[in-house]
């Protein structure tokens, strides 16, 4: 940990215990006196009631972080790592060193969710992650890390599962039937961004709510903290979320949930590579993305019957990408540029999901038994290094959450069957048949004083994926069956030990301590998605990765909350007879990230965060740590002419820091001020 952390930690934690040692509040004139200090919880809640590794970011913080994109916003997450992550093209989502890569922007291993809707990426040659969505859609987003939880989500989630929730009318007209209108602007200085959402909520009724949001978010190239452009950084994103609920009966037992997005964007004669790292071999695009998501819900819940919290599941994703190359920008491209960058690429993902919670009790044993079946069907369309053909898959789930006492055991089993159609017309297989049984069990005990151990197991399989389909290293024009790959699912196994810590009134009256560690190793063989540096053809034999991850927050009754999380990863990646081996090629470096603020009242909120990752070399090529700190404050004054309107202001990378993270192919922004006004009416 390097030291300006903590003399930065220490200074703020003098300056903001000291606040209220004084004795006398801040107070100024008219609209901006303080309110009396309150009680305050930190930023983030640490999930200490659960065995499971999860961390949920909720509305509040995703409007206080103003995040550009949904990875800008998640990379606060202890083991979360992104490759870039300012922009929604050429960046990538990592978790415990699974998902995103440099050359494509997701390994299949990272599950992402948008209302129940599988959305995400493809395995697209340097384009990155196609989680074209804005953070101004959601309401919260819950990350879990790992394999055990994700049962219920999906197949082969190795480094783990993201799911964002959008906004619900009541969440603004607060279940009271009428009009609300929320207009939020938003400016930042590097890059001159800009963003606008406006939202409309009407609840004709106490049975019925309907939203819809319109948002802008633009910013054009950003600089570094050396000054120099960061290439390929600018971008603009249109987003547009419907979303309605209607009640079908007096008792509010029958619902109907319906949500739509859309975000787009429109790039002209920009760099094919958005990773930034091919030196414009493959020359400029012209590109435009399209990402839409719409999922239908039925849920019966009656309040007299416990055995039946049912939801039936109707959801539809489907990313489009349009390219053409434009002549002229490439000295070593042909005249009318390669295919791949020509290559026009549409997948679809249809969901129909039947999920049921019961709640009951067998002697001493209470039980939360959560079961599913679910068709998924993927299609895509044939493009240069990407194969097309539909990918169909049936599964089945069962997810018993016993508790007895202080313990709670928590067993899970999901089979999934497949058949992969080619629709390639290149002449392997027409199909291929292939089927998993997986699932995992967590225990915990709780102790009378707040202290829970814990301890889980999982194995899951990766299914073959449509990629995987033909040889893409000669490029879809000389095609090469790889029926091998075909018949071949990649398997992992991971084991965590941990232990929480909650309790109030620890240190003093009123304050409040949380803690939560997780040990965790992890082993994926029969590898398939990693091939052997220098020796092309010949894959990994197996990837082992271990860590450690700590969530703590603290707050006292004066309004000083602090946050820390910590992220140690190791791994190795070993290859077959006669090659060795050689350090994980995915491992972003030991991180550490501490929060410090002060509440004064609900008017004001300020902190200052810290974020440090340490030197590491991985095979002779070698990052240099660095620390970065930001500010943030939120101003949300209770009287006058401003009651109501929410201000926030905040400096990233405050002291202009020079540094580029492991994972990233481009350096990082330099010193970025933020502002934005919101108001409901």
């Amino acid at each position: 940990m390097s030291l300006r952390l903590l003399r930065a930690s220490t200074a703020l934690t003098l300056v903001l215990i000291a606040l209220p040692a004084t004795g006398q509040p801040l107070d100024t004139e008219g609209d901006i006196a303080l309110e009396p200090i309150s009680v305050a919880a930190s930023k983030r809640k640490v999930a200490t009631d659960t065995a499971a590794p999860v961390t949920t970011i909720d509305e509040t913080e995703i409007k206080d972080r103003q995040a550009g994109t949904i990875a800008e916003l998640i990379d606060s997450v202890p083991g979360v790592a992104l490759v870039n992550g300012s922009t929604p093209t050429g960046s990538g989502i990592s978790i415990r060193g699974y998902g995103a890569t440099s050359t494509y922007g997701t390994d299949q291993k990272v599950q992402v969710i948008v209302d129940e809707a599988i959305t995400g990426s493809e395995e697209i040659y340097r384009i990155g992650t196609q989680l074209f969505t804005d953070p101004a859609l959601y309401s919260s987003v819950d990350v879990l890390r790992g394999t055990i939880g994700s049962f219920e989500y999906g197949s082969g989630i190795v480094g783990g599962v993201v799911r964002a929730e959008t906004k619900n009318a009541s969440d603004f007209t607060g279940g009271v039937p009428g009009f609300r209108l929320r207009e939020t602007l938003e400016y930042s200085s590097n890059g001159d961004g800009f963003a606008t959402s406006t939202i409309l909520a009407w609840q004709p009724t106490d049975r019925a709510e309907f939203l819809a949001n319109y948002t802008l978010r633009r910013q054009d190239a950003q600089v570094d903290g050396a000054g120099e452009t960061i290439g390929n950084s600018q971008f603009e994103t249109p987003s547009w979320l419907l979303k309605g609920r209607v009640y079908l009966d007096a008792a509010k037992e029958h619902s109907l949930t319906l949500s739509y997005t859309d975000t787009s964007t429109a790039e002209r004669d920009v760099p094919y590579d958005s990773f930034d790292t091919s030196d414009a071999i493959f020359g400029n695009v012209d590109r435009d993305i399209d990402s839409r998501t719409a999922t239908l819900v039925y849920n019966f819940a009656p309040a007299s019957n416990p055995l039946i919290d049912f939801d039936a599941i109707l959801s539809y994703a489907d990313q489009e990408i349009d390219q053409s190359y434009v002549p002229g920008s490439s000295s070593m491209a042909p005249p009318g540029g390669f295919p791949t960058v020509n290559a026009d690429h549409r997948y679809e993902t249809t969901r129909l999901a039947f999920k049921n919670t019961a709640r009951f009790a067998t002697g001493a044993v209470d039980h939360e038994l959560r079961t599913g079946l679910e068709f998924i069907r993927k299609e895509r369309e044939s493009a240069d290094s990407a194969p097309g053909g539909t990918d169909r898959r049936v599964a089945v789930y069962a997810i018993d959450e016993m508790r007895l006492g202080n313990w709670t055991v928590t067993p899970a089993l999901r089979f999934e069957t497949q058949e992969i159609e080619d629709g390639t017309g290149f002449g392997g297989p027409d199909t291929y048949d292939n089927d998993a049984l997986m699932g995992g069990v967590s225990a915990r005990y709780e102790f009378a004083n707040g202290v829970g151990l814990f301890a889980n197991a999982a194995y899951t399989e990766s299914l073959p994926i449509l990629d995987d389909l033909y040889g893409t290293a000669r490029g879809m024009s000389d095609p090469v069956p790889q029926p091998e790959l075909m018949s071949q699912s990649e398997k992992s196994h991971t084991f965590e030990l941990g232990g929480s810590y909650d309790a109030a009134s620890v240190f003093g009256a009123g304050d409040d301590l949380a803690l939560k560690a997780t040990a965790y190793a992890t082993t994926l063989w029969d590898v398939t998605s990693y091939t052997v540096p220098g020796a092309s053809g010949s894959y990994v034999d197996t990837v082992e990765t271990h860590g450690l991850e700590l969530e703590a927050s603290y707050s006292m009754a004066s309004g000083f909350y602090s946050d820390l999380n910590l992220a140690l990863a190791r791994g190795e990646e070993n290859y077959p007879d006669g090659l060795g081996d050689a350090d994980w090629r995915a491992l972003p470096g030991d991180s550490a990230r501490l929060t410090l603020g002060k509440r004064f009242g609900d008017v004001l909120d300020m902190s200052w965060e810290v974020v440090a990752f340490n030197d590491i070399e991985v095979e002779d090529d070698e990052t240099p740590g660095f620390s970065v700190h930001n500010l943030r404050a939120t101003y949300t004054p209770q009287k006058g002419i401003l009651a109501g309107t929410e201000m926030r202001f905040g400096i990233e990378n405050a002291f202009d820091r020079d540094y580029q993270p492991r994972r990233s192919t481009r350096p990082a922004p330099g010193r970025n001020f933020k502002v934005s006004l919101a108001r409901t009416f």
